[in-house]
């Protein structure tokens, strides 16, 4: 029954004009206003992504949106030049470089950002 619907994923921000401008002109997404001032972003998969307003928003303390790509360094080095600010983290488990990128231990090469409204996203090798 529930795997015969098409599937979407959602989450809320706290300004939906700033995140409508942060999703289609820094990301480049194809987004558009929905009712009740959501926003829908049409990913090349089919599926869609709903970003809501939420006066109360609370940003994840977890990423809440991945974006394979082909080159990590590349996707870093556009984003950044846009103004996205990736985060650093030096922890036992999580230790990224000075662009935020994050290699080894096990898992794909990845680098945090987030949101206006401070969700965590990330671009993370596809290989």
């Amino acid at each position: 029954m529930l795997n015969s619907t098409k599937i979407f994923s959602s989450f809320s921000v706290d300004n939906i004009e700033k995140a409508m401008e942060f999703y289609r002109d820094i990301l480049g997404l194809d987004v558009t206003k929905e009712t009740m001032g959501n926003l829908a972003i049409h990913l090349k998969s089919g599926y869609d992504l709903i970003v809501y307003p939420k006066p109360d928003h609370i940003p994840a303390t977890f990423t809440v949106l991945n974006f394979p790509v082909e080159d990590v360094e590349k996707a870093v080095d556009h984003l950044a030049a846009k103004g996205v600010i990736f985060e650093h983290y030096d922890t036992e488990d999580i230790k990224t470089n000075e662009k935020g990128i994050m290699r080894g231990k096990g898992g794909p090469v990845i680098a945090w950002f987030t949101d206006p409204a401070g969700n965590i996203m990330s671009v993370l090798g596809d290989k």
